[in-house]
């Protein structure tokens, strides 16, 4: 073997176990325990304290790059995945230029991507007015779906699509088993809510009701039940919505979610006047709607635990005015993702096991990313040493992200990531070994 990786704790898709995992041309040979371990060129062993976790997988990151890469780019966000224990991310179609539309826009990311990634990457495309005769060709070109608003994105070159709209994009999809996730904001209800002005977050969050999901969510369950199409909806804020995505689950429509960890960690009663850094669409609502999102994890009707790392500059934020509404929304939080949850689980009685199954294996499956997300003989060999007793407190500037505003900034967190491993390699920060991934490959 190449490497043999030796631990009291190590979390499989069986559950938690202790031995060995065994590594050879960069994919998991072998996982046995203790005493069988076979020789191996390196033999690591994980210190006490030290648990062995698949490489997370984290499917919503927007990389902002090109065109905005002063906003992050493709060595900051990998080398700060790889920070957090996150060693696969699936990249975003807009807030770069130009945004993935189609397969000349792919190949114009791809290069700039090139030599530049410390961890795998891999690319959602854009579904935009227009352009329902790029989606097969994109697909063939490898992209793990496709995704979509049904409002302004908050960029103008990357418009929403409206009802008839998506309902073409889900039929063409579905011809060929493509995937659509969608940004699930209704924008008649937005257009009705009050506008968002003012230092105040509670005057944010009434211009984004959570009608806005709920009406959005529904209509995206019809189209799902009606086209047959596979619908994923993006980062759930709403806790209102989950009987209605339960009851779709049961009637057999092919429909997944997602949360982020920000919405399992922030409320709405903490965030002080003119505190930006905490807006993202949909936004971050009250304590007893956050408690109603850990039930949706616990009885299995959210899938999966995601980042939605959407940063920017400083400016943007507009945090000398404390504005919100002209602030950018989006919350920076790719590198400190998996203690921010930990943090929350373990406080609610969940345990490691869960936190890998929201973070790692399901985004894998949701995403067709069949060598990611488990340590299983065939998989890439993506660890996460991770120490879950350790804590520390947030420093936005000491992180790798490229601009230093956090929404966790300050916030003392459970569990420290100590290493991360790509394809049995560890990831050091200094010489990107990434790949960049298509559909295909997996």
């Amino acid at each position: 073997m190449d490497l043999v990786l030796r631990a009291e704790r190590i979390v499989t898709p069986d559950g938690e176990t202790s031995g060995y995992v065994a590594v050879r041309g960069g994919t998991i040979a072998a996982v046995g325990p203790a005493g069988a371990a076979p020789s191996a060129d390196r033999v690591v062993e994980l210190g006490p304290g030290e648990v062995l976790l698949p490489g997370l997988v984290d499917t919503h990151v927007h990389v902002n790059d090109p065109g905005r890469s002063e906003w992050e780019g493709f060595e900051t966000a990998t080398r700060a995945a790889a920070a957090g224990g996150v060693t696969t991310i699936v990249d975003m179609p807009l807030n770069s230029l130009p945004p993935t539309v189609d397969v000349a826009s792919l190949e114009v990311k791809r290069k700039a991507a090139e030599g530049r990634v410390h961890v795998d990457v891999g690319f959602w495309g854009g579904a935009v007015p227009g352009n329902t005769g790029e989606l097969r060709a994109l697909h063939e070109a490898g992209v793990f779906g496709f995704k979509c608003f049904l409002l302004h994105s908050g960029v103008d070159e990357f418009p929403p699509l409206d009802p008839g709209e998506l309902e073409t994009d889900l039929r063409e999809l579905h011809g060929f088993g493509g995937l659509m996730i969608v940004h699930a904001e209704d924008p008649d209800t937005i257009e009705h809510a009050p506008p968002a002005r003012g230092r105040g977050y509670a005057g944010f969050l009434g211009s984004r009701p959570r009608a806005a999901e709920n009406v959005a969510i529904a209509g995206l369950v019809d189209l799902a039940r009606r086209t047959g199409a596979r619908l994923h909806v993006l980062h759930l804020a709403s806790a209102e919505a989950l009987p209605l995505l339960a009851a779709a689950r049961r009637d057999g429509v092919p429909v997944t979610v997602e949360t982020c960890p920000h919405y399992l960690s922030f409320t709405a009663e903490e965030i002080g006047a003119g505190a930006t850094q905490f807006k993202c669409c949909p936004p971050i609502r009250e304590a007893a709607n956050r408690e109603l999102l850990w039930q949706g994890l616990a009885d299995g009707v959210i899938d999966c635990v995601v980042s939605d790392h959407s940063p920017c500059t400083p400016e943007l934020k507009h945090l000398d005015t404390g504005d919100f509404g002209t602030a950018w929304g989006g919350i920076a939080g790719l590198q400190v993702g998996l203690p921010a949850v930990w943090t929350q689980a373990r406080q609610r009685g969940f345990a490691l096991t869960d936190v890998v199954r929201w973070m790692a294996e399901r985004p894998a499956a949701q995403a067709g990313l069949h060598r990611k997300g488990g340590i299983a003989v065939g998989n890439d060999a993506d660890f996460c040493v991770f120490a879950p007793d350790e804590a520390f407190v947030v420093d936005a500037a000491a992180l790798a992200h490229r601009n230093p505003v956090s929404a966790y900034h300050g916030r003392p967190l459970a569990g420290v990531v100590r290493s991360a491993w790509l394809r049995g390699e560890q990831i050091t920060g200094e010489r990107p070994r990434g790949r960049l991934l298509g559909r295909e490959e997996q």
